[in-house]
């Protein structure tokens, strides 16, 4: 086991922590939560491309960030707005 695989099998844990958090408490704490768990899925996704030697999957790992914000801040503008 690689280094890379070692680093990935470590970060698991570390997405499934925000991941229940998501689904439980309150609504903002839910929104904490799934920025959390993207930016650690982030890294996960890096770590893995490396991991498995699949370079063309980095461009996933770095599109991943830049459409959770606005899905984060329109998911929040829907609970200000209707909920």
């Amino acid at each position: 086991m690689t280094g890379w695989e070692l680093a990935a099998t470590a970060l698991v844990p570390a997405f499934a922590i925000p991941a229940v958090a998501a689904c439980r408490g309150g609504t903002g704490s839910r929104l904490a939560a799934i920025q959390l768990g993207s930016s650690v899925f982030t890294i996960l996704l890096a770590v893995m491309t490396f991991a498995f030697d699949q370079s063309p999957f980095i461009d996933l790992a770095l599109a991943v960030p830049l459409l959770t914000v606005p899905g984060t801040l329109a998911m929040a503008l829907f609970l200000e707005r209707w909920l």
